[in-house]
This record gives structure tokens, sequence and C-alpha cells, in this order.
């Protein structure tokens, strides 16, 4: 029928377009009342038409009849299925800022917003000191003997940072500081990195979560006056303990406690202070630090500081010459020899006013641990991740154009191309999550969520391409030695990806079950709204999310069957791909209230549930950083392939991980509903085709401009006796001796000179090439020997090294 159809056309567009309400009902009471005065249909369908539209838009439009017939049921059943919050988990969930990751789990991203946000330029000053003291550093460092001798930073190295104030890079200049933005903190760490994992961790940890940030944004002004200036300067030297046996990504159930009480204390007699015990491992900097941060449970049994016993989690600043502290052993972290170890306390006592903020940071802990440790997710993790992979891409493209077997350089396989393709096309989406992250911490952002994704994402993304690399250089990179240019950083992978929460973890719960609640539009407000019986703010929101859900069920549906191609985006080169993500993310959107409603509080311990949603949108946000990175690097054709390789692999993950979550969906005929739903044409995304792999290992192997720009911001050491210097120089001299090898192979093959060892001399011989370029090919050979090579040592050396 006529009527029915407009009804049911007028529907799908107000859903897909998110029309109010008012629009909504002005529609459907105009096209019924157009039908009725028309007689599109007989009495008994347009009784039941008004009275299937009218009755609900009615209730919808009056609020006091609303409250009461909808959300007021509607707060009682989400009181009953949402649990109580605790303090700990409703200061995580408000920590930081939702930002584009709110765009996307919106349904409806403005891509403008993301396509438009600027990039953070590096200032005259930080481009210095990164050519600077960075590069000084750089060359100071010998990372065989720090990491096999040494056991150490040498003290050379430990002074000059120091001095050069690496140790206060983001603080203000008026306490002695750098005030680096987030970008310039991120290359900084990229390039210390990519020449010496121990010296790139020494110089992050007092830069991200540390006593300097915490004193920083939440210190008193005293704390502000005396410590900045000493840390700024290396006089102090700082380190942060959270992570104790009973507890590590689950700090509420530290066992370190402080009890409120009155003592003696450097001469002043009844001092309200507390009384600290601890047992804290892992903490890096510990052996050496000379100011600690702790964190712990505080107890106030007396009442000494008001009415609550159990005030809760807390911060203080301690000196490590403090009696009672326990501090000196070290960890042996994956033998990448950081100082790293355990620190406890026994009785120690501490006046209130050496709380992080004073008597004001009581029960403040958690909520400062919550917002900091959103910022070194967000940067220092990724930085390593970054500089993992730029050097992974520079020496294994380089390898494998240098290394031959059976008479060809082994990147001419098809399997080491695909592995070349991997490293390449991940290192090109780590940068550019990297870059678009740091960019919205600098413009005052603190995206909560999506440091979350990138610590993840970027960690196992740095792993997979390392592993890759170990493949591709073989026994090279397994011999450990001054040559080896990988071993290193294939170690170091472990440390990243349990730190600032195990990956695990961050996967399966703190990506989704944070994002879905913190980026939600009107989830949060309906849970703080049920909670505190506010049934008109529960209304409001309850509306708003009423409209939500039909809206991107509908653009899910209307998505899923077009392909993609009734999404409305900017036009340009990246169109298609924006209507494919924007197909995505109104799936997302429309899956994740699903879950919501038929799990309630019990989504969180469906990690599984959890994980594949997260997945989804941690895949929507890498790629939307990837169109962002092209587009700001004004879309150079040369980084064609790896945009095209990154974007297929973000499709085809979020469209694997969808199939993963309906597949095994908690009710299994409801993901079968909702996969024909949203997938109505099956599996339509492929991993990066074999052309893709193709052309990016050809982009590593050969020297030009995007080769360059991937790996730019690692340390490229000049000094002939360098394994990287060596890469390059013996690449160079390949790539310039191929014509040449191209006129003795015709020879060869023409019976002009017989093949084998002297076939250099016997082209020369016979007039093929002449002297000069004789010489190429001989130091060709050479250079080619020198990387290959690996490092053997005496008897005599085995027995010398220590045990650690």
């Amino acid at each position: 029928m006529a009527l029915v159809s407009a009804l049911i056309s007028a529907f799908l567009i107000l859903a897909f377009t998110g029309a109010g309400l008012r629009m909504w009902s002005g529609v459907l009471i105009a096209i019924l009342t157009v039908g009725t005065l028309l007689q599109l249909a007989g009495p008994s369908v347009l009784t039941a038409l008004w009275l299937s539209i009218a009755i609900p838009l009615t209730v919808l439009n009056l609020p006091p009849l609303r409250r009461r017939l909808l959300s007021a049921p509607a707060m009682r059943l989400t009181r009953k299925r949402l649990p109580e919050l605790s303090r700990t988990e409703q200061e995580a969930l408000e920590a930081g800022d939702a930002w584009w990751e709110a765009e996307l789990l919106g349904g409806r991203p403005n891509w403008r917003k993301l396509l438009d946000f600027p990039r953070q330029p590096l200032t005259e000053e930080e481009q210095a000191f990164l050519d600077g003291p960075v590069v000084e550093l750089c060359r100071m460092l010998d990372d065989w003997k720090i990491t096999h001798r040494d056991r150490d930073l040498p003290p050379e190295v430990w002074r000059f940072i120091r001095n050069n104030r690496f140790f206060g890079l983001i603080l203000p200049q008026r306490y002695g500081g750098l005030a680096f933005s987030a970008r310039a903190h991120s290359e900084v760490v990229v390039k210390i990195a990519s020449r010496s994992i121990t010296a790139a961790v020494t110089v992050m940890v007092p830069n991200s979560l540390g006593p300097g940030e915490l004193i920083l944004k939440y210190g008193s002004q005293e704390q502000k006056d005396y410590y900045l200036p000493r840390l700024a300067s290396g006089e102090e030297i700082p380190c942060f303990a959270l992570t104790g046996p009973e507890a590590g990504s689950d700090a509420g159930a530290m066992t370190d406690t402080g009890v409120v009480c009155r003592q003696d204390f450097e001469g002043r007699s009844n001092v309200l202070g507390i009384r600290l015990n601890w047992d804290k491992r892992y903490i890096t900097l510990a052996p050496v630090a000379t100011l600690l941060g702790l964190a712990f449970k505080l107890q106030d049994p007396d009442r000494l500081l008001g009415e609550e016993a159990d005030p809760g989690i807390t911060l203080a600043l301690i000196p490590t010459a403090t009696p009672g502290v326990e501090i000196g052993d070290r960890h042996n972290p994956m033998d990448i020899p950081f100082q790293n170890g355990p620190t406890r306390g026994q009785d120690v006592f501490i006046p209130l006013d050496w709380l992080v903020g004073g008597r004001e940071g009581v029960n403040q802990g958690w909520r400062m641990l919550m917002e900091c440790l959103a910022e070194g997710r967000g940067i220092s993790l990724p930085a390593l991740a970054a500089a993992g992979g730029k050097v992974a891409s520079r020496t294994t493209g380089a390898y494998a154009r240098i290394r031959r077997q059976f008479r060809v350089p082994i990147g001419a396989f098809e399997g080491i191309a695909e592995a070349l393709g991997k490293i390449g096309g991940l290192t090109y989406v780590i940068d550019a999550a990297r870059i678009l992250t740091v960019d919205a911490i600098d413009r005052g952002i603190h995206p909560t969520v999506a440091s979350a994704i990138i610590k993840y994402h970027l960690t196992e993304a740095m792993r997979q391409l390392v592993n890759d690399a170990m493949d591709v250089h073989g026994g090279k990179t397994i011999i450990q030695g001054p040559h080896n240019h990988l071993s290193r950083l294939y170690q170091s992978i472990p440390i990243s990806i349990t730190v600032e929460g195990a990956n695990i973890l961050t996967r399966n719960m703190i990506i989704y079950g944070q994002g879905a609640i913190r980026c939600h539009p009107y989830l949060l407000t309906e849970m703080h709204a049920a909670q505190a019986l506010d049934l008109t703010a529960f209304d409001r929101a309850l509306t708003g999310h009423l409209g939500l859900v039909i809206r991107n069920k509908v653009r899910a549906i209307l998505l899923g069957l077009s392909h993609g191609l009734l999404a409305p985006a900017p036009s340009g080169s990246y169109r298609r791909t924006l209507q494919h993500l924007n197909r995505f993310s109104a799936a997302l959107a429309f899956l994740s209230d699903v879950s919501l409603g038929l799990l309630g509080g019990e989504l969180k311990r469906r990690e599984r549930v959890s994980a594949r949603l997260g997945d989804i949108l941690s895949h929507l946000y890498l790629a939307s950083a990837l169109l962002r990175h092209h587009q700001a690097s004004n879309s150079p054709q040369d980084e064609a392939p790896l945009l095209e390789w990154g974007i297929a692999w973000c499709l085809s993950h979020m469209e694997g991980a969808m199939v993963d979550l309906l597949d095994n969906y908690p009710a299994p005929w409801l993901g079968w509903i909702l996969k024909r739903l949203v997938l109505p044409w099956g599996r339509r995304f492929s991993p990066p085709a074999d052309r893709l792999d193709f052309a990016v290992s050809r982009l590593l192997q050969s020297q030009g401009p995007a080769r360059d720009r991937l790996t730019a911001g690692i340390f490229m050491p000049s000094e002939p006796d360098e394994p990287v210097a060596r890469l390059e120089a013996a690449l160079a001299s390949i790539l310039a001796a191929e014509p040449i090898e191209r006129r003795i192979k015709a020879a060869v093959k023409a019976g002009r000179i017989p093949p084998g060892p002297a076939v250099i001399d016997a082209a020369l011989g016979e007039g093929v090439i002449d002297s000069e370029e004789a010489e190429r090919l001989r130091q060709t050979e050479t250079l080619t020997r020198q990387v290959i090579a690996v490092d053997a040592f005496p008897p005599q050396h085995f027995e010398s090294v220590e045990e650690v």
C-alpha cells in the first residue's frame, strides 16, 4: 500500500539522518493525515496505523507521561542490571577526554573534524634539541657495552642526560625544564630508542608516569617550587612505585598501606602524618632513585583526618634516604639493563605534606594515576613501537636487497616480500596512530581510550613486525655481538607488551570496557542518573539514547546492504574508504547498544565480547589515523602503497572481529540474526593483497624519499664500522652496481666470459667493464661480506662474562 510504503520510507530516512523527535512527529503525523484525507487505506488499516504511531509519539512528546510510562521503569531496570560503580571504577571511567573515539563509537563520525585536525609542528628549540643533544647522546651510546659489559649506562652518559635536562622534557621552563610538546617528547624517545632501549627507558620514565608529572599537575605550590627544579636538572632522580606482588593490573588489590597517626619527626613532636609499609617491584629507576613516588591505601582508624576510616588510594613523595626505605637491588628485565628493581618500606613515617598535593591529595591517588597513565600510554610506549618499526623497516629492507641466495637478492622471493610488506605496512600504521594521538595531547585533549588503543595495538604490531624482521635476517640477528643491529630490539618486546597495563588486560577489559561507557553519548549520564535516582536527567538521556539506537540500527542495516555506498562522506580520493569506515562505525554503535542491553553489567566479565568490540573500535581508530596522516603529509603518491596496505589491514581486521563476535555471541540465535543484519553479504574485506606486499617490499629495498619518510626520526650513525651505517653503504653500493652486474650477466649468458669467482677479472679483461667499474664491484663485495658477517668470540670471552 502507498501509505504504508510512505511511512516505511519516512521511517528509514528519518532514522538514517538522525532526525529529532519533533521532526519524527511532524513528518509521520503529516503522512498519516494526508493518507487519511485521501483515503489511501481502509478504515481498519488507518486505525491500526494511527494507534501504532500516534500513541508512542504522544507518550514520547509529553515529558510527564514519558517519565512515568517509559523512563521510570527503565531507570529501575538500569539500577538492577548495572552494578554499583566503585570509586576507583568511576574515577577510571571519568578520567581523560572522550575524543575521536567517541565519534567512532557514536555511529556517525564527522570526518572533517579529523581530516582538518592540525598537525603539531616541532618548534625551532625542539628541533635543535633533537639535532643537537639527542644526536650527541646517541653517538655516546655503545649498546653492546651497555648491555653486555657495563650492565648500565656509563657515568658520562648519566652526566650528559642530567646536564642536558633530559629528565625535564615536559617540565615548564620556569622550573628549569624544557617545556616540550608531546610530539617533541615522542620524537626524542623514538630517536634514542633506535639507538639504545636502555637509554630510551631511562629518559622516558621520568617524563611519563613519575613524580614530575604528578607534582606538575597535582602537587602543592611548595612541592612544585622545591622538587621540579631539582627534577629538571637531574639533581633528583625519580621513580614511581605502583606495582606490587599482589597488585599488578589490579591496582585496587594493593596491600601497601599507610596509617594516619601522630609521631615525633625530625625534631618536631606529635606531627600528624602517615606510617607506611610497602612492598613494590618492577620499579624503573628505583635502584638509583633519590625521590620515590608511592601509591598506597590510606587508612585512618582514629578519624584524624575526617569521618572516613579508609579514604582510599593516595600518593606520596618520599626521599629515598628516609629511614625505613629499602632500595638498591635490581631486576634483570629481559637482559636489557635499565635500572629497575624492587623497593620496600617498613614503618616509614612521613608528614602529611609529603602527600602529592598535601592534605588535599588524600584519596585522590587513583584519579591522578588514571589521568597520568593515559598520557604515558599515549606517548612513551607508542614511541618505542615506532622506533622498533622504523629500525626494522630500514635495516630489513636493506638486508633483503643485500643478502643473496641462489644468486638473487632474498628480497626477490615472494615469502620475503610478504614479510617486508607487513614490516613496512605496520610501521606506517604505528607512526600514523602515534602522531595523531600526540597531536591530540598537544591540543589539550587527554584521549584515555585512544591511549589504551595505541598502547595495545602498536606494541602488538611491533611484536609482529620485529618477529618478521628476525625471520628475514635469519642467523644474522640470532648471533649476539656488537654487529647485531636487531637483537636488543627483539629482546625488549615483552617489556613494552607488559608495562602500563599488560596487553591481554588492555585488550580484553580496558579498551572497550572503558570506551563503551566513556565514549557513549548517553550511557554514563544514564548510569549516574540511575544511581542518584534523578529521573529528569535519566529521562533526557534515555530519550536521546533511544533515538541513537534507532538511527544506528537503520544505518547499520542500510549501509551493510549497500556495502557502504549510501554513507555520506567528503569527496576526494578517500571517499570510498570513508564510506566503509562509516558503515563499520554504525555497525559498531548498533552492536554496542545490543550487547549492553543484553549483558548489562555482565559485559565487563564477558571479556571475549568486550575484546572483539574493542578490536572493531581500535581498527576504526587506526584507519582514521592512516587517512589523517596521509592527508597531513600532502597525500604523497609514493606513500600510496603504504596507505593502501594499512587500510586493507584495518578493514580486514575489523570485519574479522565482527564475524568472530557474532559467531560466538552469548545468545547464539541473536548473533545469527545480527550477522545477517550488519554483514548481509558475508566477508568482503581480505588482508592486504600480494601486489601491496610487493609494492611495499620494493619501497623498503630501494633508496628514496618514501623510505626516508617512513623511517624518519631514527638515529643514523655515520661511522663506517657501525652496523646500520654498513647496511646503508652496502645498499647504496649494490644499487649503483646493478647496471654493471647486468652487463656482466649478459656477457656470461652470451658466452663471452665464464661464470665463477673470477668473473670480475674476466669481464675486465674482455672489456665488458672498465677498471673503475671493477673496483666498484669489488668494494660492493667487501661491503656485502661485512654486512652478512656475524660476531665470534674466543673461549675466554665466555669464561669472563659475569652471570647477572
